[in-house]
């Protein structure tokens, strides 16, 4: 009896692994694209940090102006006359 012969497997050889330390490679636009997102996101938050305060300082000078009897001219329902 006559067993067919069987094709030999192609030698499969591992990929090298990296060099311990070595860093993975990042292509440049990856690079680019973070550094401008955390440019914009850093702007967007100083932009809102900005407006919070601007409206924090807002309220406490409106506030200052309603308050009655306040030194400067309020809004009183006070009329004084001469």
């Amino acid at each position: 009896m006559h067993l067919p012969a069987r094709a030999a497997a192609p030698a499969v050889t591992p990929a090298p692994a990296p060099a311990r330390g070595s860093l993975p490679q990042i292509s440049t636009g990856a690079v680019a694209v973070a550094l401008v997102g955390g440019v914009v996101l850093t702007a967007l938050l100083t932009a809102v940090a900005v407006s919070a305060i601007s409206v924090a300082v807002a309220a406490v000078v409106l506030r200052s102006l309603m308050r009655p009897g306040s030194g400067s001219g309020g809004f009183t329902k006070r009329h004084h006359r001469r």
